[in-house]
């Protein structure tokens, strides 16, 4: 309401101050034609003005903003790939019951085009994922994770997150997941109930870590293809990962 009356007041001063300085003109001038000829003309000329500044001018600001964005956006997943993506999907591998398939599917290549990775893409949202997570070091995982609460916490303050929902998704499944490990004293004699349910969220949390690094992967082969060459390089969906440049 407040906003309001501002906004009311602000367009009543505006349109007082120019029917003032056009009375004042005829005042000077005594010449109603030009007036009206001027008066009609530039109301003639606004929609066109309103075209190029609303339309035309915001459009592409709001763009160069976007893009702006994007890319701060693109450097805290790049962080967080660094910090526990990288290695959350290499150590939830081995307890997935379709490694084999995964592997064939996300073995990223050199010569991928969009089109590869639109059908990578495919693959982890229509695939079901089975686990069994009593395959995993479930103690080292905990730690693994819980070590890297801080780091998580510290990304969901960024705001730029609120423009990508994907990997906000993707933060709230390592949360829950960590949560469920850190609530478990020990995890031994687990009955086959928990196993499953444990099991669930590490799927939740793993679709949700494949689908956002096969977009981030493409982002990174198109706009910086040596960081690309590093993933090709150290990713797990191959048979020997290694830093090592080989010919």
């Amino acid at each position: 309401m407040k906003n309001w009356k501002g906004f009311t007041l602000l367009a009543t001063s505006l349109i007082g101050a120019s029917a003032l300085l056009y009375f004042v003109h005829y005042l000077i001038f005594r010449d109603l034609h030009n007036l009206y000829f001027y008066l009609v003309h530039n109301l003639a000329f606004l929609p066109l003005e309103v075209f190029l500044v609303v339309i035309v001018v915001n459009r592409l600001l709001a763009r160069r903003e976007k893009q702006a964005m994007l890319h701060k956006l693109n450097m805290v997943i790049g962080a967080f790939f660094s910090e526990v993506g990288n290695e959350s999907l290499r150590r939830l591998l081995p307890a997935l019951e379709n490694t084999s398939e995964i592997k064939n599917h996300l073995h990223l290549k050199q010569i991928w085009t969009h089109q590869d990775f639109q059908a990578a893409q495919r693959f982890t949202l229509d695939t079901p994922l089975q686990s069994d997570v009593s395959r995993l070091n479930l103690p080292e995982l905990r730690a693994f994770l819980l070590s890297k609460r801080g780091f998580l916490l510290g990304l969901l303050e960024n705001p730029n997150l609120l423009e990508n929902e994907r990997f906000t998704e993707l933060l709230w499944a390592a949360f829950h997941f960590t949560e469920e490990l850190e609530s478990r004293q020990s995890f031994d004699n687990l009955p086959e109930s928990d196993l499953k349910h444990l099991s669930g969220d590490m799927n939740r949390f793993y679709r949700a870590l494949l689908g956002e690094w096969v977009s981030y992967s493409e982002h990174l082969k198109n706009k910086y293809p040596y960081l690309y060459s590093l993933v090709l390089r150290l990713h797990p969906f191959q048979e020997t990962p290694s830093p090592v440049v080989k010919e």
